[in-house]
């Protein structure tokens, strides 16, 4: 009888795979517990929407500062023990604004900088934990792999804001702070038990230039890599930001209470999982780039609604809508990037990927600016509108999402 090999394996049966999986739940419910949380301690500290998008703003600024940088990296590090120190270090910051919070010294600032901290662990997660699970999954397994790891996200998306609403309303920062401490520990003890699969060190000879270099070649190389990347940029600048309002239109508009804010945003986290579940199902017969495309736009579409709502309700239903075509743009995302690059540039690529998720600090400072001064709603309507027009004016260049990688890219592998 015939050994099963490990690529042979369905996906979450995989050891190895669900450890990175764990790994990114454990990170994800951290991240939404910490975006709620912050969110209510500084609005209720400084009645500022420009101030909560700043804290969004930061989170993100790592991903353009340091993106690149990660992916070329991956190629020449060990992902696993860059994962590893991140962790530990950000388990180490939590346990000291513990300390602080038990004497009630924790500010606004303190929270500014926890956020920039934390966005170090999201700038590795594209380029490092999600690229280790394409070198685990292989191309025939990475969309069911990236749609079970967004399954993964969108629930901590759906339990991460309750929870943090819970919290700072029952226990404070302090809660807050002892819950994050806690819930490090099943993200690092996966990390010690994971083992790195052998080729993925693979360029530790090329200069962090020739690696970067590789990047952009790969994208002059391929149209529907590029869209990806486009699509990205736009997306990040003109859609994923105004998320960050939510909280603010839910206490201006809606006079919800932290834990109604938290229900709201977490009914985001539903329809992402909903579209998540879906697309496992379905993903390869709808065709990546389509899907990821008509996320992008619906996304925006519905920015328009969650714009004009003046009910809890029909807030509720937008952000569950939101919540679902938002996974179709997860899923596509990384999986286009992996199989669109040639592997040997594959770890660049997904920095590229990151570089462009991080013009999104852009997209926050704007939005918190723009609700500054018009309202966190028509901040909104006014984001959906430019994002949109985006869309209609690179339409040359967005439409190559709807036809297949070209094969000529392949070649280059040999």
């Amino acid at each position: 009888m015939r050994p099963v090999s490990a690529d042979s394996l369905p996906i979450h049966r995989d050891p190895q795979y669900q450890r990175l999986w764990a790994v990114g739940m454990s990170a994800g419910v951290i991240r939404w517990v910490e975006v709620l949380a912050y969110a209510v301690f500084t609005y209720e500290q400084t009645e500022s929407a420009l101030w909560v998008a700043s804290l969004m703003m930061l989170r993100m600024l790592p991903l353009a500062l340091f993106g690149v940088s990660l992916g070329a990296l991956a190629a020449r590090l060990s992902r696993r023990k860059v994962l590893l120190v991140v962790h530990v270090a950000l388990f180490a910051n939590t346990v000291g604004l513990l300390l602080m919070s038990l004497y009630g010294r924790v500010e606004v600032w303190h929270l500014a900088a926890a956020s920039a901290l934390s966005g170090v662990l999201w700038a590795c997660d594209m380029p490092m934990r999600r690229g280790l699970m394409g070198d685990i999954a292989g191309p025939q397994r990475m969309a069911q792999a990236m749609s079970l790891d967004v399954v993964a996200a969108s629930v901590c998306r759906l339990i991460g804001p309750g929870l943090g609403g819970l919290l700072i309303a029952r226990g404070g920062l302090t809660g807050v702070f002892l819950c994050l401490a806690l819930l490090y520990l099943p993200g690092l003890l996966a990390l010690a038990h994971l083992r790195e699969p052998r080729a993925a060190v693979l360029s530790a000879r090329k200069s962090l230039a020739a690696l970067f270099t590789g990047g952009l070649q790969a994208a002059r190389e391929s149209p529907q890599l590029r869209a990806a990347l486009w699509l990205t940029i736009l997306f990040n600048l003109f859609a994923w930001p105004v998320l960050s309002m939510v909280p603010v239109i839910g206490h201006e508009r809606l006079q919800l209470d932290p834990q109604g804010l938290g229900l709201l945003a977490s009914l985001e986290g539903v329809g992402s999982l909903l579209g998540a579940l879906l697309l496992s199902l379905g993903a390869s017969r709808w065709g990546h780039g389509r899907v990821f495309l008509g996320a992008v736009v619906s996304f925006m579409l519905l920015q328009i609604v969650l714009a004009w709502s003046p009910q809890v309700l029909i807030t509720g239903a937008a952000l569950l809508s939101l919540g679902c075509v938002q996974a179709g743009f997860a899923v596509m995302q990384s999986t286009l990037v992996y199989t669109a690059a040639p592997e040997p540039r594959r770890a660049e690529a997904m920095g590229l990927m990151t570089m462009c998720i991080g013009v999104s600090p852009l997209g926050f400072l704007a939005v918190g600016a723009l609700a500054e001064r018009i309202g966190a709603p028509a901040a909104t309507l006014v984001f959906a509108l430019c994002g949109l027009l985006g869309v209609a004016l690179s339409w040359p260049m967005c439409r190559a999402c709807l036809f297949e990688p070209t094969r000529a890219l392949k070649q280059t592998e040999h």
